[in-house]
């Protein structure tokens, strides 16, 4: 089996059908993955720079799935066909605001709304506010830790859902129930904010200051839950 790594373990259980499209899929380890363990019968794995198209291409052809795995260079989902039949969609290892643009520039291309399982480092509200305005709801969202770094997982389905501000900022399924995980991300967040606020000065960055006021309160308000 290839070596993969906690946050692509768990993205890979919530892999779908019998086609995977792993866009971004730089060494194509969860593709390879994912044929290895039965999970699908085929993938796109894509990348829009060469280095790691090459290590793609390269890891697919040492393991043998060359009939299995196609490796495309492109520019996020516009490397994918009609004919392609895609069951699922993992976008992973970016920031939110990334697979944001990544899914508006390329939604296009997926008109048969597979699941889409995105896993983002950084800022997901984005990426739940697309989802309400283009026709997904969000069937589970989870969190997993790798050495320092605490991840998001988002997955959903064609769908409606009617988020509310919290929602979108902390996760319809992760604030209601949290976890220790959750609490660890957000007091980490409190004490990042708290880091930003003693370099402003209270009356020059006013606007600033009331705004990282605001989100701390936001904050404690979900936490005190």
């Amino acid at each position: 089996m290839i070596p993969i790594n906690r946050r692509l373990d768990k993205v890979s259980e919530f892999v779908q059908g019998e086609v995977l499209a792993d866009i971004g899929s730089d060494h194509a380890f969860l593709p390879i993955y994912c044929i290895q363990n039965g999970t699908i019968q085929r993938a796109i794995a894509g990348e829009v720079i060469k280095g790691p198209y090459q290590s793609a291409l390269t890891n697919v052809t040492t393991h043998g799935y060359q009939q299995q795995i196609d490796v495309r260079l492109g520019n996020g989902l516009t490397i994918l066909q009609p004919t392609d039949h895609v069951d699922t969609v993992t976008i992973c290892g970016m920031g939110g605001p990334l697979i944001t643009r990544i899914l508006t520039e390329g939604i296009s291309y997926i008109p048969n709304q597979p699941r889409l399982v995105l896993q983002s480092n950084i800022q997901s509200e984005p990426i739940r506010r697309f989802l309400q305005q283009h026709g997904y709801r969000i069937t589970t969202e989870t969190l997993v830790k790798e050495r320092a770094h605490i991840y998001e997982i988002i997955v959903a389905d064609p769908g409606k859902m009617q988020l509310s501000d919290k929602d979108f900022k902390f996760g319809p399924y992760l604030h209601p129930e949290q976890n220790a995980l959750f609490v660890e991300k957000w007091e980490r967040e409190l004490e990042a904010l708290a880091d930003i606020k003693q370099q402003l000065d209270p009356e020059k960055h006013h606007h600033r200051y009331r705004e990282i006021e605001t989100q701390e309160n936001d904050i404690k308000e979900v936490l005190s839950q």
